[in-house]
């Protein structure tokens, strides 16, 4: 009896399942009657009808929206340090970059009225103008300003894609090999900009100044960081591009020196000449407005040449800057009427015999007269040619 229970007890879960097998297949539902198995199994199976597209359930809609909020809930902290670095990433870099521009903008105009208060001499005043100063103060400011942006801006904008973890090396790659192609194509704008910057850093020249630069020479009326623009003697304008200027002639810093040459006759009395114009410097340092311009006495320098029949005496005077042509004019024009008044012949340019000397024979003197001969078809050269032979061929 107990071997009939144990066994009875070990195999229950197997008639247990064979049961609701049994039970299962009961409940199918039975062919209909007078259908046969082959007929069933020949007949065409219905076709399929469109189904109406699936509602989520209540239930399905809940556990995606649980999912979604424990996705945002999960990586909201990520997105809002993301966020906030980038916000003070950019605050940073504005407000550095404007802290930066208006430090520029005060040490600039600092500098401006140091270099107008500088010096309290007139000399100094008038080595560089207003307009000189601001045009190389709002040159080198733009520079510094512009040069300024780029570094800030730049490199915030670098930090904000490292801020999302973009790979950087391959965009920086790529702006290298841009740059070179760039530096390769454009190289003559690039040393145009380049020598502009050195130029006006280092207050070569400035607006008003009158330079010699090589392939133009004129008064500087612009100047910019690629082209200077110069007017010429007779008004033209010239447009040098600063990388094509090797050399450059300032005419206008520090001061100049007006020079004349007077030429008078070789017999005429020097001690007469030299006061006549001693007087005449004297007078005109003493008159307006060449006492402003003459920044140092009228010097007779002596004899610059003798020669036969004429010497040369050199005047010359330190003026200030690009007024010697102004000088010079006005000098040679009081030294002739100086002159006239004191009876002192000026010569120049064609040799001027002296009083009581033999006249110079006449050069053509000695030429005889054209001969007739010398054209071909003169009537004595007809008459002296030769008569040609008589023809022997018939």
């Amino acid at each position: 009896m107990d071997r009939t229970s144990d066994r009875t007890a070990q195999d229950g879960p197997p008639h247990l399942e064979v049961s609701a097998v049994s039970l299962s297949a009961a409940v199918l539902p039975l062919p209909a009657a007078g259908s046969s198995s082959v007929s069933a199994a020949s007949s065409p199976s219905p076709s399929p009808t469109p189904s109406a597209p699936t509602v989520p359930s209540l239930r399905e809609a809940h556990e995606s929206a649980t999912n979604a909020a424990g996705w945002v809930e999960e990586n909201w902290s990520t997105w809002l340090a993301i966020g906030l670095r980038v916000l003070l990433i950019l605050v940073i870099a504005v407000v550095l970059r404007a802290v930066v521009r208006r430090a520029i903008t005060k040490l600039i105009e600092r500098m401006n009225r140091r270099g107008g208060a500088s010096g309290g001499t007139a000399l100094s005043g008038l080595l560089v103008n207003a307009e000189r100063r601001r045009q190389r103060s709002e040159a080198i400011g733009s520079v510094l300003r512009s040069v300024a942006s780029f570094l800030i801006l730049g490199t915030a904008a670098l930090m904000v894609l490292g801020t999302f973890q973009i790979n950087l090396a391959p965009l920086l790659a790529s702006a290298g090999v841009a740059g070179v192609a760039i530096g390769f194509g454009a190289r003559n704008l690039v040393t145009d900009f380049l020598s502009g910057v050195f130029m006006i850093l280092e207050d070569q020249y400035g607006v008003g100044d009158s330079i010699d630069a090589g392939v133009a020479s004129g008064e500087v009326i612009e100047v910019g960081l690629r082209v200077t623009k110069l007017r010429g003697a007779d008004g033209e304008i010239w447009y040098v591009r600063n990388g094509e200027v090797k050399r450059i002639g300032n005419l206008s810093q520090g001061w100049s020196t007006a020079g004349v040459d007077v030429t008078v006759r070789s017999d005429e009395d020097l001690d007469k000449v030299k006061e006549t114009l001693t007087a005449v410097g004297e007078r005109m340092s003493k008159e307006e407005p060449w006492n402003e311009m003459l920044w140092g006495p009228i010097e007779i320098l002596g004899l610059d040449s003798v020669l036969l029949d004429s010497m040369v005496v050199r005047v010359s005077a330190k003026t200030m800057p690009g007024k010697s042509l102004t000088v010079e004019r006005e000098l040679r024009w009081r030294i002739k009427r100086a002159f006239d008044a004191a009876g002192i012949a000026i010569v120049g340019g064609a040799t001027v015999p002296l009083e009581g000397a033999p006249a110079a024979a006449d050069p053509t003197a000695g030429v005889a007269a054209p001969s007739a001969y010398a054209s071909t078809v003169s009537p004595q050269s007809i008459a002296a040619s030769p008569i040609p032979p008589p023809s022997t061929s018939k």
